[in-house]
């Protein structure tokens, strides 16, 4: 059983971990650099990216999960896309630049412009899962304004990315940790075969 690592500084890192169960892998909520010993992979939970990185950076964690991120998958959601992203806008900020994309924070607007809906996938998504509608819940959810060459776009909604990977990282702007459908958590643990 793949251990995967779960940030649990701020967010629903709960929720993340109860669809890594479903999807049949162990949690382990990361509050420390320590905590990433002996791990398969990482989650960057949704929440608020300012918040996260003042939290990332009061507990010494920045350059550790860099690194981390460095030689290990990361699957990061909502807040967690911003902080893989290689730009942020509105307004920029820091990022660990592990993939290549640009992220518009609330993109989609403020908290009373949150919504579930579902997309459909692209097909190479759905080769690698099952078929079907993918259930999607944004919330103040950022969108992926620029999808570099070495990134490639597995879903969309309304015609801008949603689900993104590049090499062994995976980017969603919306929370598929609050749906019952894990699809997107088992692509990310075959990252990490």
């Amino acid at each position: 059983m793949k251990r995967v690592g779960v940030l649990a500084l701020q967010g629903d890192f709960e929720a993340h971990g109860k669809a890594l169960e479903r999807s049949g892998a162990a949690p382990v909520f990361v509050r420390s650099a320590a905590d990433l010993d002996g791990l398969d992979g990482l989650v960057i939970p949704g929440g608020e990216s300012t918040t996260m990185l003042k939290l990332l950076r009061e507990e010494g964690l920045m350059e550790p999960v860099h690194e981390f991120g460095l030689r290990h998958p990361i699957f990061g959601t909502c807040a967690g896309a911003i902080l893989l992203a290689a730009e942020v806008s509105r307004p920029a900020q820091e990022s660990f630049g592990l993939m290549d994309i640009g992220v518009e924070r609330n993109g989609y607007g403020r908290q009373i412009d949150s919504r579930v809906t579902t997309f459909a996938a692209e097909p190479e998504f759905e080769t690698r899962t099952q078929p079907g509608a993918v259930e999607a819940v944004f919330i103040r959810a950022p969108i992926i304004r620029r999808v570099g060459a070495r990134a490639r776009v597995l879903a969309r909604y309304q015609g801008d990315p949603v689900l993104v990977e590049q090499g062994p990282h995976l980017a969603a702007t919306f929370h598929p940790e609050l749906t019952a459908d894990t699809r997107v958590h088992q692509l990310f643990l075959k990252k990490l075969e």
